[in-house]
């Protein structure tokens, strides 16, 4: 099993879009019983377009399981260190195989001068709560209203200030 990372762009939205819409659907049927849901734009591309392509900040990778794409993730870099990591989604088909972990060390090396990271999941995510907080190190700091609901907010700090 080799897992590697590569800077994604429009041409790997497709797969991307496969990707995110199996991972996104699988957890709102498992959480919110629903057999369809996700953020505006996650089943037809509109997502990577703008949240990756869309701001000169944001770097999105593909995460690729011997060669297949299998998962991807968009950062936002901003000045000053203080980051925020947009989404990491990975295919239900093999979740559960370290795979979101190793995807999160990835960020952690690929960008050592973060200062600290910030995301924002549903509060019905169960799954994502514990993977944020257990495996990858964030703690919860805040919780907002979103169109989609409730939403936690994480940081991680990496550096202090």
């Amino acid at each position: 099993m080799t897992l590697t990372f590569a800077e994604a762009g429009e041409q790997d939205i497709p797969d991307l879009t496969r990707v995110m819409t199996r991972a996104f659907d699988d957890e709102s049927r498992t959480y919110r019983g629903l057999d369809k849901g996700g953020p505006e734009g996650y089943d037809n591309g509109d997502f990577f377009r703008q949240w990756m392509l869309g701001y000169d900040e944001t770097t999105g990778y593909t995460i690729l399981l011997d060669g297949e794409v299998v998962g991807g993730l968009i950062v936002w870099i901003i000045p000053g260190g203080h980051n925020h990591l947009g989404v990491i989604f990975v295919d239900p088909a093999v979740q559960d195989r370290g795979i979101g972990t190793q995807a999160w060390q990835f960020v952690e090396r690929t960008y050592p001068g973060a200062k600290s990271w910030r995301l924002e999941t549903p509060a019905w995510s169960l799954k994502n709560h514990a993977f944020y907080e257990r495996k990858c190190g964030f703690t919860k700091i805040d919780e907002t209203d979103s169109p989609d609901g409730v939403m936690f907010v994480y940081r991680k700090i990496i550096h202090p200030d």
